[in-house]
């Protein structure tokens, strides 16, 4: 799902930023911006431009996924159903679903 909030954009930026280990003045300068820009966007008081985001991702080595895009809880929820009936199954049954699924990955990806 689509994260549309900028507060929720920085918060996770501000999470990504702590585990890196970066400053935000790190963070600022390898993305090209101000430190105040940097700051307003974890606090996310700024409309950002794709440009933007892309170099603020490039700084952190992230994916503009991992902060545009929220887990749908329902999907774990179905993942972890389908993990759990394809664990009770004998190793025959399991080998082939497997299969089935990597094909179809292969397809689609």
């Amino acid at each position: 799902m689509l994260v549309y909030d900028f507060r929720v954009i920085g918060n996770k930026l501000l999470a990504i930023r702590k585990k890196t280990g970066k400053t935000q003045s790190e963070v600022a300068e390898a993305a090209s911006l101000s430190d105040r820009t940097y700051a307003d966007i974890e606090r996310g008081t700024v409309n950002m431009r794709i440009e933007t985001i892309l170099k603020i991702c490039g700084a952190l080595h992230i994916t503009p996924d991992e902060i545009l895009t929220e887990d749908n809880p329902n999907l774990s929820a179905k993942q972890e159903e389908l993990f759990s009936r394809l664990n009770e199954c004998p190793p025959k049954q399991r080998e082939n679903a497997l299969k089935i699924l990597s094909l179809y990955l292969d397809s689609v990806l």
